[in-house]
């Protein structure tokens, strides 16, 4: 009787056991999947702040009167000697529709175009789906006369460009910039 148990118990037991590992593995894969989604979210956050600020940080430079063109939450344009060859360039920032995007499967996807003298530049969405600028005089407080700006303050929302987990996974990044020549 005992022995008939044994044969019948252990592969139930076996059984119960390979479906643990198995769950094990999924969960191991998802997480996985999960991190590096988050990790490649990071990166574009940070290569998409890091063109930002290299460019506003230079709103200004060489130029004597008053540097920005316009400024309003979706688009900046400014006087710059960008590339630094002695010639003042006119830098513009603002973003494209999310159906110009077309390779992601995130629907709310955009572009953040970059145009210098007329002669666009736009990468790859990285994720983007919302940039938002807004202006801070020298007692910060929030102003739009072009004038008075000091702080320019930038807001990236980046998403996954594919579902993980059945949803888009995001993150924020904030920056406030205080371009010397302003």
């Amino acid at each position: 009787m005992n022995y008939l148990l044994d044969v019948l118990g252990s592969p139930i037991i076996a059984g119960v056991l390979m479906l643990m590992l198995f769950n094990l593995n999924t969960y191991q894969a998802n997480t996985r999947m999960s991190s590096d989604s988050e990790l490649q979210l990071q990166q574009n956050a940070k290569t998409l702040a890091g063109i930002l600020n290299h460019d506003l940080r230079k709103i200004g430079y060489e130029y004597s009167d008053v540097p920005l063109i316009q400024a309003d939450s979706q688009m900046i344009s400014f006087y710059s000697d960008i590339d630094r060859d002695g010639t003042v360039d006119v830098v513009s920032y603002f973003i494209g529709g999310a159906d110009e995007m077309p390779g992601t499967s995130n629907p709310r996807d955009i572009i953040l175009y970059r145009v210098v003298n007329n002669d666009t530049i736009s990468g790859p969405s990285l994720g983007l789906t919302s940039v938002r600028f807004s202006y801070i005089d020298q007692d910060w407080n929030n102003t739009t006369v072009l004038s008075d700006i000091r702080y320019v303050k930038v807001e990236l929302w980046i998403e996954s460009i594919e579902k993980v987990g059945g949803y888009y996974i995001f993150t924020y990044w904030e920056m406030t910039i205080n371009p010397r020549n302003l």
